[in-house]
């Protein structure tokens, strides 16, 4: 019991002492170099504009949550799952790796959103860029385009039903819900527009494994995995039709692209 509360009143003292140290250390940095923590520039219409420190800081915190955006925003969640049930249909745990399925459809989404940001780029990076407009301004530009091509894809039932949750029950449009409410939303109807795809893709393998089962079945062959011998021909026939190039372009078409 003494060594618990002697513990307790190390850490509680040193956790003290590095906090007087790391402000310590800040304050003679700032007299030493004349580097201020915090940089308020208050513009003439008396709104206030933090410093460049201050948004590279919060540049760098943003950095952090880039692969959730990436997955909650893009098209990422519609491939990465079809591309998952695709390679449970064909029978093939480990083939592709995850790493290459990640790959391709980072590529695929890239792709496919590069007509997004190429709006965002005109819109809100160059014109920050050039100074014509405030970093806040800037992301409320780059906001729109991405929050059209999730307007795009999302189902209405979806939408009514976050905003439903959210409290949002009198919002006059669509294009008036808050992303709070349309990114759930948009995941949502990815998942279940990702389910509809995958099984499309799976009904043809499911029938070769039929095939295959009965056809071991009439032989008397109850012992030999009816998987291990339709593996063959479900990769044939994953061959012969062009596969990949089929869900590639399947993917892109059903985001509206080469139609």
């Amino acid at each position: 019991m003494k060594l618990r509360q002697a513990m307790k009143i190390i850490t509680k003292n040193g956790l003290a002492l590095i906090a007087l140290v790391f402000f310590s250390s800040m304050t003679l940095a700032e007299d030493k170099f004349g580097i201020p923590a915090v940089t308020l520039v208050t513009e003439p219409d008396g709104s206030g504009r933090y410093s460049v420190t201050i948004q590279i800081l919060a540049i760098m915190s943003l950095l952090t949550i880039l692969p959730t955006l990436i997955i909650m925003m893009t098209s990422f969640t519609r491939i990465i799952v079809v591309f998952a049930i695709l390679r449970q249909a064909l029978g093939l745990q480990q083939t592709p790796s995850n790493q290459v399925l990640l790959g391709m459809s980072l590529f695929l989404s890239i792709f496919i959103m590069a007509p997004i940001y190429e709006q965002i780029n005109e819109r809100a990076i160059e014109p920050y860029l050039s100074e014509q407009v405030t970093s806040l301004e800037a992301l409320d530009l780059a906001k729109e385009p991405m929050k059209a091509f999730m307007l795009s894809q999302v189902r209405l039932k979806d939408l009514e039903t976050f905003a439903k949750i959210a409290g949002y029950d009198q919002l006059d449009s669509p294009e008036a819900t808050p992303l709070i409410v349309l990114i759930p939303a948009f995941v949502t109807s990815e998942l279940q527009t990702a389910f509809i795809i995958g099984f499309m893709f799976f009904i043809p393998f499911l029938i070769v494994d039929l095939v295959v089962a009965s056809v071991l079945m009439a032989m008397g062959m109850m012992m030999l995995s009816p998987m291990i011998v339709s593996l063959p021909f479900k990769i044939m026939l994953f061959v012969l039709v062009d596969g990949w190039s089929l869900v590639m372009g399947t993917l892109a078409k059903s985001f509206g692209l080469g139609t």
